[in-house]
């Protein structure tokens, strides 16, 4: 099982998963979201695929998010708006984002990680 760990690494949460996924031996390839962020087909497959709502994607504390209000809007865009929006700006998207091509999560909760890849 191939996992990309897509994470920005001054992130604390990202930081304390990444400490999770090598203290369980976990094999992944880790890719910076900023430097490399998933396209917006990447995006629309893993909203799909994790049974999330696609707001669940968003960074909505990030500063970029308020800059560009979408607390206001985000209810009115479709996916592939949101997809789009998110494929923009590595700093727009919830981190981190694991995923093996089947599953995926969003955020770093242990409890979530221990059952779905350990």
């Amino acid at each position: 099982m191939s996992l990309s760990f897509y994470w920005y690494p001054k992130c604390g949460t990202c930081r304390n998963a990444k400490k999770w996924l090598d203290e369980n031996q976990v094999d992944y390839k880790a890719i910076h979201i900023v430097e490399e962020p998933p396209s917006a087909s990447e995006l629309l497959s893993w909203m799909e695929t994790s049974d999330l709502p696609a707001k669940k994607f968003f960074n909505t504390s990030g500063k970029k998010y308020r800059e560009l209000n979408l607390k206001e809007r985000i209810n009115d865009l479709s996916q592939q708006e949101m997809a789009k929006i998110l494929a923009s700006d590595g700093m727009l998207i919830k981190r981190p984002v694991l995923t093996d091509g089947e599953k995926v999560t969003v955020g770093f909760k242990e409890d979530i990680y221990e059952s779905v890849w350990k």
